[in-house]
């Protein structure tokens, strides 16, 4: 199966949500093989944090990733008490890379948070699409971002794609997510809040039927009015605002329209399908999630990681 990574590099900087700080990233062309990682910048010895399921060290409303370094000390909140760095809020960005079909990237940041923008992947997969996505050293054939390399697993080579051979799911009370055996890779996903406005929702995609820049990317995280000043107690969404986030309450959207009449479930199958991308590639599957997390999530991808070995990073 052939490999693609961006024709030049792109920068884009704003503020993270949970820090507050701003940030500037610089996502680059990388060699076959290489996968997608990053790299911060702005600490000695420019720490590599690669962006796979193994790495994960947070999934508190956000995915956070973590890589041993001898260079730092654990005196800064983006080193841990071990010496680990760390990078978090990564699952938008990572989502529009693989969503865009980007298998391998070298991502400098030079902060501990990805920048939230507008609170969706949009600005990622517009800025993917300007430079272009091309075959890998040693490999043929360029192609135009939004061929989506979900949909490419399967079309390119149907032989070399892993498929999932028996189901496989988390849960926590009645949330959970799976992966079930299928003939086409597909996700579902549904919510339930006890808001008017978002109430009972679900999605289902189909990469091969519909582009993950039309579909999913646009679609904008959110959160309600109640939680926010608990979750800024918690030294949360420091960064959050209605130019970078949908607030619901219980009249209503604070800062309508949405892009979707369903914007809120997409963007949760947004974040898993950044969150799944940390395998690698995806297996062929049928993804079902409701009433999920990053955590469960993670917990799926690592089963999955478990179940299919090195295939998927192939």
């Amino acid at each position: 199966m052939s490999r693609y990574t961006l024709g030049s590099a792109f920068e884009c900087s704003g503020v993270g949500l949970h820090s507050g700080v701003q940030t500037t990233v610089r996502v680059m062309p990388a060699a076959a093989g290489e996968g997608r990682y990053f790299i911060r910048v702005d600490l000695p010895g420019t720490p590599v944090i690669p962006a796979r399921v193994d790495a994960v060290s947070g999934t508190t409303l956000s995915t956070e990733l973590e890589a041993p370094t001898g260079n730092c000390t654990g005196e800064s909140h983006d080193v841990s008490a071990t010496g680990d760095v760390r990078v978090r809020t990564v699952e938008h960005l990572l989502a529009a890379l693989a969503g865009s079909g980007v298998d391998d990237a070298r991502i400098e940041i030079n902060g501990l948070e990805v920048p939230l923008l507008d609170g969706s992947a949009q600005h990622w997969v517009e800025a993917i699409a300007n430079v272009g996505i091309v075959a890998g050293e040693g490999q043929f054939g360029n192609r135009a971002a939004g061929e989506d390399v979900i949909t490419r697993i399967e079309v390119e080579d149907t032989s070399s794609a892993v498929k999932l051979q028996e189901p496989i799911w988390v849960y926590q009370g009645d949330a959970f997510v799976a992966a079930l055996p299928a003939p086409t890779t597909r996700f579902t996903y549904g919510i339930d809040f006890d808001v008017p406005a978002i109430g009972n929702q679900w999605h289902s995609w189909t990469p091969s039927q519909e582009s993950f820049v039309d579909a999913i990317a646009p679609a904008r995280t959110f959160g309600l009015v109640h939680q926010i000043d608990q979750l800024r107690q918690a030294g949360l969404i420091k960064g959050g605002s209605l130019e970078n986030a949908l607030v619901c309450g219980k009249q209503g959207w604070l800062n309508p329209p949405l892009r979707f009449s369903n914007e809120p479930v997409r963007h949760k199958l947004l974040d898993l399908v950044g969150d799944l991308s940390l395998l690698g590639n995806f297996p062929v599957a049928h993804f079902l999630a409701y009433k999920a997390s990053h955590n469960l999530h993670i917990q799926l991808a690592k089963k999955l990681a478990q179940q299919v070995g090195g295939r998927l990073d192939s």
